[in-house]
């Protein structure tokens, strides 16, 4: 990255970068991800360079592509010129296994409640343990004097403490986009699984979670698991001091609330109260997961219209679903088990002129 050494830099790590790469004639195009960590960082980063316009924003992470050496050179000139992004070299195979492996067959149930649709394959772990180390030593050649490292969400726990083992004077942070699990549901991961993952997130100075309770229950693991006390959130690990904060996250409201009296959304929002003949519009959207509560949100409308049958064909529900993790065999299971509920929903209450779900 072509810098002045004296500016001063942060470096934003996750697991993808706030990009997809989609090849076209003229070469590789970058297109803004639509995910919940861009979502709650981009508006942030961009008010963080408005407010400090002397401070360099570097975002590094995986491009989800495999690219020759051209377009690799492509990719980095145009990711560096639009986004501040340093795209790292990583395989894609290991990425592939790494995220359909261990992050979201192991992790992603396990830190949402959902411990029997775990899995504990010690490959997966393997797995995870190579890919955050690949990212560490692609960071070494990135990462200059005075940076502040700033490292996001489960996919990367392992990485902070491998970066300190590597740069003992770095100042690093860690935020866990998802919720950290009680004791009672973490400790069902190997021992020394837990022990290699805290000690991973203890490697960063400062580690932010959501809520107080997401907090309490990593600082309770940490106790549980490394024996380490804590004094109002503060570890003393490894011979130095470590903070335990929380840091509610959300939307930019202004960019939503401009986007909701702008023409195009207020004529769209007129066209469809015209098309809809004065009945009740009910609206979601969610990405696929069954964290998310879709079916029981089908399963509680469909209870609706059977005790209170005047509201057929008064109200719609509009279900909005965006495909997610479309190779791990859960989500196959549940995306056929929505089409099917939603099939036998219309199919019980649709007339000619009405059905109960708009299902996109």
């Amino acid at each position: 990255m072509s810098a002045s050494p004296s500016r001063p830099r942060v470096l934003v790590v996750s697991n993808r970068l706030p990009f997809s790469v989609q090849r076209t004639d003229k070469g590789v195009e970058l297109v803004r991800s639509a995910g919940g960590l861009v979502s709650a960082l981009s508006g942030y980063l961009e008010r963080r360079k408005t407010e400090q316009p002397d401070v360099e924003f570097v975002w590094a992470g995986w491009s989800g592509a495999d690219l020759s050496a051209e377009e690799t050179e492509q990719l980095r000139d145009a990711a560096r010129e639009q986004h501040g992004a340093y795209p790292l070299s990583l395989d894609s195979a290991d990425m592939d296994s790494f995220y359909h492996g261990f992050c979201n067959g192991t992790l992603w149930p396990l830190f949402h409640y959902f411990p029997s649709y775990a899995t504990f394959e010690e490959r997966d772990w393997e797995t995870y343990r190579r890919v955050n180390q690949r990212f560490c030593d692609e960071l070494a050649a990135l990462v200059r004097p005075g940076d502040e490292i700033w490292i996001h969400d489960y996919q990367l726990l392992l990485l902070p403490g491998l970066l300190r083992k590597l740069l003992p004077d770095a100042s690093i942070g860690f935020f866990l986009h998802i919720p950290f699990p009680s004791f009672e549901v973490f400790r069902q991961l190997p021992t020394r699984w837990r022990g290699e993952l805290l000690q991973g997130v203890l490697g960063a100075d400062l580690m932010g979670f959501h809520t107080h309770d997401y907090a309490q229950h990593f600082l309770h693991s940490v106790f549980r698991t490394l024996g380490y006390e804590h004094y109002l959130g503060r570890i003393n690990f490894d011979g130095a001091l470590r903070r335990v904060e929380t840091f509610p996250i959300g939307i930019d409201y202004a960019r939503f609330s401009q986007a909701a009296a702008s023409v195009e959304v207020v004529e769209t929002r007129a066209r469809m109260a015209a098309g809809l003949a004065h009945r009740k519009l009910i609206f979601s959207v969610d990405r696929l997961d069954y964290s998310k509560g879709i079916l029981h949100r089908l399963r509680g409308f469909e209870a609706f219209l059977n005790e209170w049958p005047e509201y057929v064909g008064k109200v719609t529900f509009v279900l909005l679903v965006v495909p997610s993790r479309e190779q791990v065999a859960r989500y196959q299971r549940m995306k056929q088990e929505l089409d099917e509920r939603v099939g036998e929903i219309n199919g019980s209450f649709g007339t000619v002129a009405w059905v109960a779900i708009v299902y996109q």
